[in-house]
């Protein structure tokens, strides 16, 4: 199904279904610091090691029981997060004082990486349509000593409703989960087509409230192209959009300047993130 894509980006997916996801965190600087935090794990016989493209996460090499058991989970010194799932919010580069926009927030683990980076300073508005996501959302932002952050039971479609604008935007689009976990899940043509029809009209309703010169990062944990580089090159074309090209990628996208991670080459959930400028 994906033979289009590898061919095109010269990568071999021989062993596109033969992988395992290791398990990765995410220090939580607003409560401690990497160092601490590492020594303590440490100090417990958890093995480490740096990743090396992101600023604090860490894949777990050995453990002897769940992390999320740890005193230092409960604390909130740390979140258990993908390194693909830390990307998108680097790119974006939430500044503090900043007003940040989290469209699709649920249950929490970027929009707590945007306030960390922020400092808790400014104002994150977090974003979610399903009522039942909420309630890990609001628990992972107490956990994690989240002060700057408003929450909504909204859908992103009808941000506007809240009058307001931003000076950056993460748009981590509901998809077809597609290599999302250490599973290939297909879907049909017509499940893709309501997805990438979705995907737009939230990207549509992102761009008109973002501040000019306002950036927008757009992702999705899929690999379908219906989903990913068909989205980014139907905003270039109908909305106030540029493309900014992402340099620090492990693969390219299609469009060049987009980015790519592959669960049997880079040990992550499958993902595809695009960043934009308004104009």
């Amino acid at each position: 199904m994906y033979d289009e894509i590898f061919d095109a980006l010269g990568i071999d997916n021989k062993n596109i279904q033969d992988y395992t996801l290791p398990q990765y965190i995410r220090v939580n600087t607003l409560k401690i610091s990497e160092e601490k935090l590492i020594k303590r794990l440490e100090n417990k016989k958890i093995t480490l090691q740096k990743v090396p493209y992101l600023k604090y996460c860490y894949e777990i090499m050995e453990s002897e029981f769940a992390l999320s058991s740890t005193e230092e989970y409960l604390m909130g010194y740390f979140y258990i997060q993908d390194a693909a799932s830390q990307f998108p919010v680097e790119l974006l580069d939430p500044k503090p004082n900043e007003t940040i926009l989290d469209m699709c927030a649920a249950p929490g683990s970027k929009t707590t990486y945007c306030a960390q980076l922020m400092k808790n300073k400014g104002h994150l508005v977090a974003l979610d349509i399903q009522q039942n996501r909420l309630t890990a959302l609001k628990n992972n932002i107490e956990r994690l000593g989240i002060t700057n952050t408003t929450i909504f039971n909204k859908d992103g479609m009808f941000v506007s409703d809240l009058n307001m604008t931003f000076d950056r935007i993460l748009l981590d689009a509901p998809c077809s989960g597609n290599y999302t976990m250490c599973d290939y899940v297909p879907r049909t043509p017509e499940d893709l087509s309501k997805k990438s029809a979705n995907q737009k009209r939230l990207i549509r309703a992102a761009s008109a409230v973002l501040n000019k010169g306002g950036i927008l990062v757009y992702s999705t944990c899929s690999l379908e192209q219906k989903e990913d580089e068909e989205v980014v090159s139907w905003a270039l074309e109908n909305l106030d959009l540029e493309l900014i090209e992402i340099t620090n990628q492990l693969h390219p996208g299609l469009i060049k300047g987009t980015a790519r991670f592959f669960p049997h080459l880079d040990k992550t959930q499958g993902f595809f993130v695009s960043l934009f400028k308004k104009i």
